[in-house]
């Protein structure tokens, strides 16, 4: 196969068709597969559209070059293009491309998170009502990811136990995590109100939800099923290409976002904050009151204690037992506080 052969519209179209398939087969998110369809999309277009099967580690080497210096990406993000094209040659191409192992990963930063403490969440969730505060409340109170909580299906729920179970996770794990006391009524109102909703659904001809194992070969009479159902559905229904039917999905993330966002500025807090500062928080306050880091690892679905140990570092700051020298200056009247 020639270096310079040029994709047509059709093989494009025919490429991006196997991607969505090979994920679908191994039940990767919608929102992994829309990464890599957008990462490759990028690379044939920064490639001249050249067959990929005809360009190698040099074209790869310059388009994360190009990702990294002039789009200034995280080393997160580059990481992400980089699995996507990995995907593509390895998966989709299934050719033997031994320089794949060569190729090196962006070392990611090491961030301190951001994080709230119990006044300034308070603060914040009381800005909130309805639905997007039962949202909220769970990934303080539960410790889940902003796509885990979209995610929760009906069967997720356990009342009884007091618990969540989140799935497809980061890295495609399952883990069960608490359900607060708090939130057990209003999301029993909440339920009641989404199957209202659902057997309408089912009324007018709908009523379908996406399968994790469904295909439009095989069709599983589960999607119309209640514990099958989204737990915060969309308001309105939409259509899948796939299946060619009307189907009512998970909400946007954009709406919790903004929400938050719409929040934080509302409580007037000086610091910056999204979803993910609500689980960062869930993390640390679980900390300091003397939970156990595993026990925090395993609720937050950490593959590694030492993502864990980030969070007892920021809960060891606050430590009032250590005092800052220039305290104790004061107390000998080594230091004077009038002069600001």
């Amino acid at each position: 196969m020639h270096t310079e052969e040029r994709l047509s519209r059709f093989r494009i179209e025919e490429l991006l068709r196997q991607i969505r398939k090979q994920c679908r087969l191994r039940h990767y998110s919608v929102r992994t597969e829309e990464s890599y369809i957008r990462w490759i999309n990028q690379f044939l277009v920064f490639t001249s559209m050249r067959n990929p099967a005809g360009t190698g580690k040099a074209e790869i080497t310059a388009f994360l070059t190009h990702l990294a210096g002039t789009k200034t990406l995280a080393p997160s993000t580059q990481n992400q293009a980089l699995s996507s094209l990995v995907f593509l040659y390895r998966t989709v191409l299934k050719g033997t491309f031994p320089w794949l192992d060569d190729l090196h990963r962006a070392k990611r930063n090491i961030h301190i998170p951001t994080i709230f403490s119990k006044a300034e969440v308070k603060a914040v969730l009381q800005q909130l009502e309805g639905t997007k505060w039962i949202m909220a409340n769970l990934l303080y109170g539960s410790g889940l990811r902003l796509m885990e909580c979209l995610n929760l299906r009906i069967r997720d729920i356990h009342f009884p136990q007091k618990q969540i179970d989140a799935r497809d996770g980061k890295g495609r794990k399952d883990r069960t995590t608490l359900l607060p006391e708090l939130l057990i009524f209003p999301l029993q109102r909440h339920l009641d109100r989404i199957q209202a909703l659902h057997q309408q659904d089912l009324r007018d001809g709908f009523g379908a939800v996406d399968y994790p194992h469904g295909s439009p070969d095989h069709p599983s009479p589960l999607t119309k099923s209640w514990h099958w159902q989204y737990v915060f559905p969309s308001s309105k229904r939409s259509y899948d290409p796939d299946f060619q039917t009307f189907r009512r999905f998970h909400a946007h993330e954009a709406v919790l976002q903004r929400a938050i966002k719409d929040a934080i500025r509302a409580a007037a807090l000086t610091k910056p904050g999204s979803c993910q500062t609500l689980r960062h928080s869930f993390a640390v306050h679980m900390l300091e009151s003397g939970y156990n880091a595993r026990v925090v690892q395993e609720l937050l679905g950490h593959k590694n204690i030492n993502t864990t140990m980030i969070y007892t570092q920021i809960s060891n700051r606050t430590d009032r037992s250590v005092r800052s020298p220039i305290d104790e200056l004061e107390e000998f009247g080594g230091s004077r506080t009038d002069r600001s």
